[in-house]
C-alpha cells in the first residue's frame, strides 16, 4: 500500500479516473443487491485506497451469513478510517437487535462516534452488570435530551418503573420535546403522567396544526395540568410565529395558569419579542421573575439588552448565564464592553486582554478596544514547510482517500476521512496537511485543517486567495473591494467552485437560481442559462454584481449588506433599529443563527484579507459602524425590491 501511494503522488489528475469508476460500481452494485459486478468492482480497488470502501460494501452484502470471519478482520483492522467505525457502529446495532450481548461487549469498546441509539444499547447491556449505575446513566441521558431512538425506550421504561426517573423529570421533558415542537417524542411520555398531569394527545395534534384557532376556543376555567400544558405549548407555538397576536391571547388566557406557569410562558414570550425587536422584551423577562430560563433565552435578554442600550441589564443578563456561557467569546466581549460603559475599564481590560489573543472576529474587537491596530495579531509570512514532510504526508493512506473522494465530489465523505485524519496532529503537522490540501485544490480542507492550530499558525493558509487572477476583471467591473469579496466568499463556500448549499445556492459566490437569473439580466449577460451558474467567471461576475448592489442600496455600508447577501434585503432593512444602531449591536441581535454567525464572519474575515494582501485598513469596529435607523416605508420598499 505504502509504494502504491508514493507513486500515486506521480500520476496525473486523469488517473484517478478509474478508481472513481469503481467505487460507484461498486456502490450502485451493493444498492441493486447485485454480487457479481460489486465483487468485479471491488477487486479492482483491491490495491488502492478506496479499498476499505470496497470491502465495507463487500460485507454489508453479507450482513445475515452465519460465518463473521471477514467481518471481524475488517474490524480489527489498524487501517485508520472513518468507514471502518461507521461498520462498526452499524455492526454493534445489528448485535444488539439479535441480543448478541457478548459480541457486543467485546466490539463496544473500540466504536469511536456511538450515537443515541448505541449510546442506549450500550446502557441496555450495562444493566445486565450493573443495574443502579446504568440507571443513574439513563436519568443523565434523559435530561441531555438525546435518547430519541427507539433503543432508549426500553432503558427509559425501566428508570420510570424504579422511580430513578420522576413523573416530574417525565413533566419536564415532555415540556422541553413541546418546547421544540417534537410533539411525536412528546405524545409517546404521556403514559406515564397520572391522570391529573396527562395531555390529551388529540389536543396537543390540534394545538401544533393552528394554535391560534385552538387558543380560541380552549376552554382553561377548570383545567388541569395537562391541559394547561397543552395551552402553553400553544401560546408558545402562537409567539414564535408573531408575538403580537399570542400576546393578545395571554392576556385572556394568563390569568387561568399558576405563578410558576405565569412566569415560564413569560421566558418564553419574551425570547420571541427579543427576536422580533420588540420593545417589550425586557419588560416581559422581568415578568419571568426567578424562573430557570435555557441559554437561549438568557442569550437573547442580553442582545435585547444591547438592542436598548441599556448597559447596566446586559452586564447583568451576562452574569446571570452559567459560567460555560459566560465564557463564550461573545459574552466576554459584551461584558467588557457592558462594564467599559459602567465605568468599570480596568475590570473591562482583565476580560479584553486574554480574548485579544484569540484569532477571531471578538478578538479582533477586543484587541482594537485595547488599542491595537486592524489585525496587529496576525503574520503575514508564509509556513514553508519541508518538501519530504509534504510528501509523506501526502502519501498517508487516509490523505488519498480524502483526495480521491473529494476529486469524485463525495465531499461528505471526504470532510469525515480528513477530520479523522487530523486527529491528535500537532501544529507543525496541521500546518503541512494544509499546504498538502492547498496543493490539491481542497480549500476548505486546508483552512480546516490550518484553524486547528494553537501556537503555530499560518494566516495565508487560514485565509487563502485562490482565483485572483479570475476575479480581478469582475471587481474592476463593479468596483468591491477584494478584501471583502474574499471574506465573503470564503465563508460563503470556503472556495469550493461546485460548492451547492440545500437550498439551492451554487458555486465560490453561492448564487441563489433567481438572483443570478435576476443580475445577469441586469449586467446584460447574453445567453444566460441555469448551468452557467457553475462557471467561475460568470459565478464571479454575477455575485460581486449583487455584492456591488446591496452595498449601494444599503449606504455602502458592508454589515448591512453582507446581511442582505445571506438573507435578503427585505429582512436586513427590517432588523435596522428605530434608532441608530452600532454595527455590532446589529450584527449581535440579527435573528437568524446562521446570519448573525456570517455577518461577523464575513466583517473578520474581511480585515484577514486586507492585512495579508497589504491593503490599508480601517479598524474592525470601525467597518462596523453605525447602522441608520429604519427608513420610510417608501425607500424599504426600493431598497428590498428585486
Amino acid at each position: 500500500m505504502r509504494f502504491f501511494c508514493v507513486l500515486l503522488l506521480l500520476l496525473p489528475l486523469t488517473s484517478y479516473a478509474d478508481e472513481a469508476q469503481d467505487l460507484f460500481a461498486v456502490r450502485a452494485a451493493f444498492n441493486a443487491k447485485k454480487e457479481a459486478p460489486l465483487l468485479e468492482a471491488a477487486k479492482r480497488l483491491q490495491d488502492t485506497p478506496l479499498e476499505p470502501y470496497a470491502t465495507y460494501y463487500q460485507l454489508r452484502l453479507h450482513w445475515d451469513d452465519k460465518d463473521t470471519t471477514d467481518i471481524h478482520e475488517y474490524l480489527a483492522r489498524e487501517e485508520d478510517t472513518p468507514v471502518i467505525d461507521q461498520f462498526r457502529g452499524e455492526w454493534l446495532k445489528e448485535m444488539a437487535k439479535q441480543k448478541r450481548w457478548d459480541e457486543f461487549a467485546a466490539e463496544y469498546p473500540y466504536l469511536i462516534n456511538a450515537d443515541a441509539e448505541l449510546t442506549c444499547h450500550a446502557l441496555s447491556w450495562q444493566r445486565m452488570q450493573d443495574e443502579a449505575l446504568a440507571l443513574r446513566s439513563v436519568r443523565k441521558l434523559w435530561f441531555e435530551g438525546r435518547g430519541d431512538a427507539a433503543s432508549c425506550d426500553e432503558v427509559f421504561d425501566i428508570a420510570i418503573k424504579r422511580g430513578v426517573i420522576t413523573e416530574q423529570d417525565v413533566a419536564q421533558r415532555i415540556r422541553s420535546l413541546l418546547e421544540s415542537g417534537d410533539v411525536k417524542n412528546a405524545k409517546q411520555l404521556v403514559r406515564h403522567l397520572s391522570r391529573e398531569e396527562r395531555l390529551s394527545l388529540s389536543d396537543m395534534d390540534a394545538a401544533k396544526r393552528n394554535p391560534q384557532r385552538y387558543l380560541s376556543g380552549v376552554k382553561l376555567d377548570k383545567a388541569n395540568k395537562g391541559q394547561r400544558t397543552v395551552a402553553l405549548f400553544a401560546l408558545h407555538r402562537l409567539a414564535r410565529q408573531a408575538v403580537k397576536p399570542a400576546y393578545v391571547q395571554w392576556q385572556r388566557l394568563s390569568k387561568y395558569f399558576t405563578q410558576e406557569e405565569q412566569q415560564y410562558y413569560y421566558g418564553w414570550l419574551a425570547y420571541e419579542a427579543a427576536k422580533e425587536h420588540d420593545a417589550r422584551a425586557l419588560e416581559w423577562y422581568g415578568a419571568a421573575g426567578d424562573v430557570t430560563l435555557t441559554s437561549v433565552q438568557q442569550a437573547w435578554r442580553a442582545r435585547a439588552a444591547l438592542r436598548a442600550h441599556d448597559w447596566h441589564e446586559v452586564w447583568m443578563s451576562i452574569t446571570a448565564m452559567s459560567v460555560a456561557q459566560q465564557n463564550e467569546s461573545t459574552w466576554r466581549y459584551w461584558k467588557a464592553r457592558a462594564l467599559i460603559a459602567l465605568g468599570h475599564e480596568r475590570d473591562a481590560e482583565v476580560i479584553l486582554a486574554p480574548l485579544s489573543r484569540e484569532h477571531h472576529y471578538y478578538g479582533q474587537l477586543a484587541a482594537e478596544e485595547l488599542g491595537a491596530a486592524p489585525a496587529a495579531g496576525i503574520v503575514t509570512a508564509k509556513y514553508i514547510p519541508d518538501e519530504q514532510e509534504v510528501e509523506a504526508t501526502q502519501a498517508r493512506p487516509e490523505i488519498q482517500r480524502t483526495i480521491l473522494l473529494y476529486r469524485m465530489g463525495l465531499r461528505t465523505e471526504a470532510a469525515k476521512e480528513w477530520d479523522w485524519a487530523m486527529r491528535g496532529l500537532g501544529d507543525r503537522e496541521l500546518l503541512v496537511a494544509a499546504e498538502v490540501a492547498r496543493r490539491n485544490e481542497m480549500y476548505d480542507r486546508s483552512i480546516s485543517a490550518a484553524n486547528r492550530t494553537v501556537e503555530l499558525h499560518d494566516f495565508n493558509l487560514r485565509y487563502p486567495a485562490p482565483y485572483r487572477d479570475a476575479l480581478q476583471a469582475s471587481i474592476d467591473e463593479h468596483d468591491v473591494e477584494e478584501a471583502w469579496v474574499y471574506g465573503l466568499m470564503r465563508q460563503e463556500s470556503r472556495f469550493v467552485t461546485h460548492a451547492k448549499s440545500n437550498v439551492g445556492a451554487a458555486g465560490l459566490m453561492q448564487i441563489m437560481p433567481d438572483t443570478a437569473r435576476w443580475a445577469a439580466h441586469r449586467i446584460g449577460l447574453k445567453g444566460y442559462r441555469k448551468g452557467l451558474i457553475h462557471q467561475l467567471d460568470v459565478n464571479l461576475r454575477l455575485g460581486t454584481y449583487y455584492m456591488k448592489n446591496v452595498y449601494s442600496r444599503f449606504d455602502d455600508n458592508p454589515v448591512l449588506a453582507s446581511a442582505a447577501y445571506n438573507a435578503g434585503p427585505t429582512r436586513a432593512n427590517r432588523w435596522r433599529g428605530e434608532e441608530p444602531l452600532e454595527g455590532a449591536i446589529y450584527a449581535e441581535t440579527i435573528p437568524f443563527d446562521e446570519t448573525r454567525d456570517y455577518v461577523k464572519k464575513v466583517m473578520s474575515n474581511t480585515i484577514y484579507y486586507a492585512k495579508l494582501f497589504g491593503h490599508s485598513s480601517e479598524s474592525l469596529k470601525d467597518r462596523m459602524g453605525v447602522v441608520a435607523t429604519n427608513k420610510p416605508a417608501q425607500t424599504r420598499a426600493h431598497a428590498a425590491a428585486m
